[in-house]
């Protein structure tokens, strides 16, 4: 059962937590290759990334809704879609480039991570123009539609694929893996075609799995991991009625968290303020750049991308505000509880668990186990009260 929001439309913006603005997003992928492999959820995050580096708008339902089309957002369709054949298939192709003076966005559709197909992109990988920074994620189809084995075949793909897209690439190039956002009891989607309706009462128990799998593997291979599983498994009211993609809020949250796990790899301080509703935010990049600084920063490697730990992002849904009267100016506002920052020691170069403070899967150890002293009190000890 579905349940209707509690809060009004304009609430739900501000529960999803500080949004990246179009000029921040611009300067930073200033002069820089970005290639989005995946499912239909990563063509929506690529379509909001184009949509993101032209003006502050969001994607309208028939844009998430369609595929294959000739034309979004100036961008042009080179390959499969509306030029081949529409169909639900695992030999669907589609391929998006969005290029403009100072920005080049590539897109492939993909139905396993690793096959002849992905081989062929690998090779044109190899022979062109190098990406500076690769967004894939690709599960779903790769546990559903290749036999009884898909999940073990999974594993032995991400070990192939891993292995070669870190010799083809640039030492400096940004590899992030995104893990497959949640999924619902009612899974309409294209790929969960009739032959293998039978999985979904669990296929989203599979996902955990096949997630937890491909994040440890992209760790021992030196990627970078975003665990979108986590930032949305409390946003559920934000996937769409085929219990499989996201709206527009959601997609805008992703390109944020991308774009600031960018920004933390190449050293930029891209900070995202939360002002009050209708005061616009200011481009606030630390230190300030021009474009061609920007552009031609030293590159780091993916071992490098992370010395700490991420700074916090203050979230609604994870520090609801409550009000508290201000004893300087007397007026009643939201206040925000301040959390004491963890100090945790260096990590180990690649080392995905220590990139997200509030999404570590492995809970601290509870205090209270530890030995505890009881103090003698009047001669009888505290225990003894």
């Amino acid at each position: 059962m579905r349940l209707s929001p509690p809060y009004p439309p304009h609430q739900s913006c501000a529960a999803m937590g500080p949004y990246i603005k179009q000029s921040q997003a611009w300067q930073l992928l200033f002069n820089k290759f970005v290639l989005v492999l995946g499912d239909s959820v990563q063509r929506s995050i690529y379509k909001d990334l184009v949509l993101l580096l032209q003006r502050d708008q969001y994607l309208t339902l028939p844009q998430l809704k369609s595929k294959g089309e000739f034309s979004f957002e100036s961008d042009t369709l080179v390959e499969g879609g509306r030029l081949g054949p529409m169909t639900n298939g695992t030999e669907y192709r589609e391929v998006r480039q969005y290029r403009s003076d100072h920005h080049l966005l590539r897109f492939y559709f993909l139905t396993q991570i690793y096959s002849p197909y992905m081989e062929s992109i690998l090779e044109d990988l190899s022979q062109g123009l190098k990406p500076d920074f690769i967004i894939i994620s690709s599960c779903a189809w790769d546990i559903t539609r290749y036999g009884r084995g898909s999940l073990e075949l999974y594993k032995q793909n991400l070990h192939k694929f891993f292995g070669q897209i870190k010799t083809i690439v640039c030492h400096d190039c940004l590899i992030l893996w995104n893990l497959t956002m949640p999924l619902g009891k009612k899974i309409k989607g294209g790929f969960l075609v009739p032959e293998v309706s039978h999985l979904r009462p669990t296929l989203s128990y599979d996902i955990i799995e096949a997630n937890f799998y491909s994040s440890r593997l992209a760790e021992a291979y030196g990627l970078d991991v975003l665990d979108l599983h986590f930032h949305f498994r409390l946003r559920l009211l934000h996937r769409m009625p085929d219990d499989v993609h996201w709206d527009a809020l959601a997609h805008r949250r992703i390109s944020t968290l991308l774009l600031q796990h960018a920004a933390a790899a190449w050293g930029v301080d891209l900070h995202v303020p939360l002002l009050p509703p209708g005061q616009d935010r200011e481009v606030n990049i630390r230190p300030l750049l021009a474009p061609t600084q920007l552009a031609n920063q030293p590159g780091r490697t993916a071992g490098h991308h992370y010395g700490g730990v991420d700074q916090p992002m203050r979230d609604p849904l994870q520090l609801p505000p409550f009000r508290q009267q201000s004893s300087a100016a007397g007026a009643v506002g939201p206040f925000y509880p301040q959390v004491p920052m963890q100090h945790y020691p260096r990590p180990p170069a690649g080392n995905w668990r220590f990139y997200r403070r509030y999404d570590n899967p492995f809970p601290p150890a509870n205090p209270w186990l530890g030995p505890q002293v009881h103090h003698q009190v009047g001669g009888q000890s505290a225990a003894e009260w």
